[in-house]
């Protein structure tokens, strides 16, 4: 998701002898890391490389390497994207990675986490300022997770993968949904689990003991694949951090920005406007599909997105309209200001406001007075006040910015994320399907470079979107003792949740002794003790996690607000 370049790569340097597994006829060679009793195999190939012909193609599975011998030591390539590293990515991708304990053999039948990363499927997004999202299984590594679950006594399997994005893998415009070949960015993450399936067992994995979690898209494509009911076979419960959705179109809306993106590949540039691309832009080479990401206006945009395909797609209809089929056990969260990181900092009117609300909004499938109503309405529970403004809990103060984009922050925070993850929580429980809901408000990792805009007025950030991850990965940069041990904490929720499908296991920093001396030394609540209740209909109750208070609290901060983006689907198109 973030930027996580700096530390997402921190695997320590103690390499000893190489690691073999044999999946089919190919001997897979990782390597082992002795300081952190991990092995690590890196860059498989699951899906045949989605090239030539097979570019805007649905991915096509493979079962083991073609190669007699694959040296997995490294991550594979990310998917192609708009980027200054232009060696980093390529497209052919389709490649997972794995990361289990020292010694596990096949007989061991682990529980397996699969991470997939975020990044607004489209890769890279403008903040205005700076680029701030990036998305690449490489970024995320799984060795403290895999390390920790070690220590703690509940050892794991972590794997993670690659999947296409932007125009490569989320097509847009009216000849896309006539080719049907939309969401193929999803459809890999499918064929990704597939495989998991079909040889997680040689990596002494359990494939009935599968949990899929993610961030930001990740957590957005785990909520759509839960529409479905073809998730069942491929995982048994599931972890969303920060679910970002939006309002949700058909392909043809984004014609324009598939026309600019074809526009900027000079071997198809006249065919452009002809409703006849694709098989140029699939005749053309890798390098002109590159830098045609790079140099596209509106490529690196929203437009890039997730669509609606209709009845034997995966997104049949608005979220809305479709009732969830998969009733797999979740934990689920979202961080405090999610808004902030997406909001412009010269953010200064009420006119950019209705801007972002109505364009993002149309074409509404309500009349235009029913739109203006609702956003009017919005508008009044958000009013201009800095107070009630994100970051959240900040008073007057602006940090020299207008008192608008404290405003917009909590819009679109609310908007995209909370409302979203308070309606999945809802849902979720009523259906009878254990649900475990948390807000994530520690601000002790965010001080660290890269995280947010660089160029950002102090603390104008707050707890922004993808805050968790650093906690998750134990890749904190900003070590203070209460963020480490919050992180310890949050590490054996996650991992205790994907063992047993309940947070609280008794494990690692779950056992009594240790709760103990954390209150002794003020990391947790002294009132309270860091015992995850499930939410419910009758108790909707979520676990604040913050190093300095975990507590469980009730789902209810901003409910008027949150409500009014439940309560009016059709106006927001959702």
């Amino acid at each position: 998701m973030l930027i996580l370049l700096f530390l997402a790569l921190v695997i320590v340097s103690d390499v000893r002898a190489a690691i073999l597994v044999e999946v089919g006829e190919s001997k897979i060679i990782g390597k082992e890391f002795k300081r952190a009793k991990v092995e690590f195999f890196g860059g498989i190939p699951f899906a045949k490389p989605p090239l030539g012909k097979l570019r805007f193609q649905p991915p096509v599975l493979v079962k083991s390497p073609h190669s007699e011998t694959l040296h997995a030591d490294s991550f594979g390539p990310g998917c192609l994207q708009a980027t200054s590293s232009p060696d980093t990515v390529s497209e052919d991708c389709l490649t997972l990675n794995i990361f289990r304990p020292r010694g596990t053999s096949d007989d061991d039948k682990l529980p397996v986490m699969v991470w997939i990363y975020g990044g607004i499927f489209i890769v890279l997004i403008s903040n205005f300022e700076s680029v701030i999202e990036a998305g690449s299984a490489s970024l995320y590594n799984g060795t403290g997770i895999v390390a920790h679950s070690i220590e703690r006594g509940t050892p794991v399997v972590f794997a993670s993968f690659n999947y296409r994005l932007g125009p490569l893998g989320f097509p847009q415009g009216v000849e896309a949904g006539q080719h049907k070949i939309l969401n193929l960015g999803l459809k890999d993450q499918l064929v990704a689990l597939e495989w998991i399936q079909e040889n997680i067992a040689k990596f002494g994995g359990d494939k009935s003991k599968v949990t899929i979690f993610g961030q930001s898209a990740g957590a957005t494509a785990i909520s759509i694949h839960l529409r479905e009911t073809k998730i069942q076979s491929l995982a048994r419960a599931a972890i969303l951090e920060s679910t970002p959705v939006g309002p949700i179109y058909g392909p043809e809306r984004n014609e324009a920005s598939w026309q600019r993106f074809v526009a900027a590949t000079p071997a198809c540039a006249s065919l452009a406007n002809t409703g006849r691309t694709i098989d140029c832009m699939r005749s053309v080479d890798t390098q002109s599909i590159f830098q045609a990401l790079n140099v596209a206006e509106g490529v690196s945009s929203s437009a890039f997105q997730p669509v609606i395909d209709g009845p034997g797609g995966l997104i049949v209809d608005r979220p809305s309209q479709v009732v969830s089929q998969a009733n797999l056990p979740l934990l689920i969260g979202a961080n405090l200001d999610e808004g902030t990181l997406f909001t412009s900092q010269h953010t200064n009117s009420t006119d950019q406001i209705l801007t972002f609300l109505t364009t993002s909004t149309s074409p509404s499938i309500v009349s235009p007075a029913q739109q203006a109503e609702v956003i009017d309405q919005i508008l009044k529970l958000y009013p201009d006040n800095p107070a009630f403004g994100s970051p959240f809990g900040t008073g007057n103060d602006t940090f020299g910015l207008s008192s608008q984009y404290k405003r917009l922050s909590a819009i679109f925070g609310d908007f995209i994320i909370q409302s979203t993850t308070r309606t999945i929580q809802q849902d979720t429980s009523k259906a009878g399907v254990k649900v475990f809901g948390y807000l994530f408000t520690d601000p002790d990792g965010v001080a660290i470079p890269g995280l947010a805009n660089p160029n950002a007025a102090p603390g104008s950030i707050g707890v922004p979107h993808s805050a968790e991850i650093f906690y998750i990965f134990d890749t904190l940069a900003n070590r203070t003792p209460t963020a480490v041990a919050l992180g310890r904490i949050m590490r054996d929720y996650w991992i205790s949740f994907a063992t047993s499908l309940d947070p609280n296991d008794n494990h690692g920093n779950t056992k009594r002794a240790y709760i103990l001396l954390l209150r002794l030394l003020s990391v947790v609540d002294l009132q309270q003790g860091p015992r995850w209740r499930q939410y419910t209909d009758k108790d909707q109750s979520i676990m604040e996690l913050n190093g300095h208070h975990t507590k469980m609290i009730l789902d209810n901060f901003r409910a008027p607000q949150i409500s009014v983006f439940q309560d009016n689907p059709n106006t927001l198109h959702r």
